[in-house]
């Protein structure tokens, strides 16, 4: 039990996930202020605004925290990094589902940390971000649902009984092998792994439609090949097993060509949006016993490790790279 009177430090783990909660609300709080000025859906609108008053919250706590202990505030991003006078980039119904899929990155996260953390006031505070982000997720997954835009998972017919995989090398290599129809976990993180890619493209037409410098314009590009290269390859999978349903087209991009983001904005965007991947990926490889699945998460996480350095690196040159905290480099005391 932790001693009221005896003030504790926070540990690197609370540091590291309040310093990264920090920057990424403020990151996303640009986005919700920007799709507040021109949604005009009477239902989505309200929903968002919800979305900014919680980010704005969440943010103010982080604030908190670290002024009470004399820990710097991290810069991350502001209204500098917006133009609210620009026109919509994106349909109402893409802002609901960046919404949506926001959460689907964020309660995870959220529930990861409370594994991480220790002290009692941390702790409470993170319970209260995923009870308040679990909430708002499920008001837009029914607004989604309601408005045809959230396309479910493939369905399947109930099995009769419970069966085990025999340990018999022809049944284990048909188990294995390539041709053996998916499973579940499988088919799951394909249709998963399918959809994150698609909302990924839609962001990324937008901003390169918006983009000017030429460097960050080429590299949005390339993301988006490697995004389409994704949803072909685990699009022809699902098929091959009659598995895929099309998602809708209702989520849009103007013509609009004026820039509401930052370029640091639109850069570290990305770059998280890699981070996710890689996680992601990661996470559809240790369910999947095919061999050639394997063989393509296996491809796919390396491209994209490649691409997310190419970003890194572009945000490094242009010396937009917020650097986490870091504790004493006590070797520099022992070369003294």
């Amino acid at each position: 039990m932790e001693n009221n009177h005896v003030p504790i430090k926070l540990t690197t783990a609370e540091i590291a996930t309040l310093w990264r909660s920090y920057i990424q609300n403020t990151a996303v709080r640009c986005f919700y202020k920007y799709f507040v000025q021109y949604l005009q859906d009477e239902e989505i609108k309200p929903i968002i605004k919800e979305a900014e008053v919680l980010v704005e919250t969440i943010i103010g706590k982080i604030e908190t925290i670290f002024e009470k202990e004399n820990f710097p505030i991290p810069k991350g991003f502001s209204d500098k990094d917006i133009d609210l006078s620009a026109p919509a980039l994106y349909t109402d119904l893409f802002a609901l589902s960046f919404l949506y899929r926001g959460g689907q990155v964020i309660i995870p996260q959220y529930a990861n940390t409370l594994s991480r953390v220790t002290r009692i006031d941390i702790y409470n505070f993170f319970t209260e971000c995923l009870n308040s982000e679990t909430e708002l997720h499920k008001k837009a997954l029914n607004l989604m649902l309601s408005k045809g835009l959230n396309d479910r998972p493939p369905k399947m017919e109930y099995p009769k009984n419970v069966e085990f995989i025999k340990d018999q090398p022809s049944l284990i290599n048909t188990w294995l092998g390539e041709k053996r129809p998916l499973n579940t976990l499988e088919i799951t993180e394909l249709f998963m792994e399918i959809e994150r890619n698609a909302i990924g493209l839609i962001l990324l037409m937008g901003l390169i439609q918006v983009t000017k410098d030429k460097e960050i314009k080429n590299y949005l590009l390339k993301g988006k090949k490697l995004a389409e290269k994704q949803v072909d390859i685990f699009d022809k999978l699902l098929k091959e097993n009659d598995h895929f349903i099309g998602f809708p087209m209702t989520m849009e991009v103007t013509n609009s060509t004026i820039s509401p983001f930052s370029e640091r904005l639109i850069l570290f965007i990305i770059a998280t949006s890699n981070q996710i991947a890689i996680s992601a990926l990661a996470d559809a490889l240790s369910v999947s016993m095919r061999r050639d699945l394997a063989s393509h998460y296996f491809l796919v996480i390396g491209e994209v490790m490649k691409y997310g350095d190419e970003g890194l690196k572009l945000l490094i040159e242009r010396g937009w790279m917020e650097q986490p905290p870091q504790p004493i480099d006590r070797n520099k005391f022992y070369k003294k």
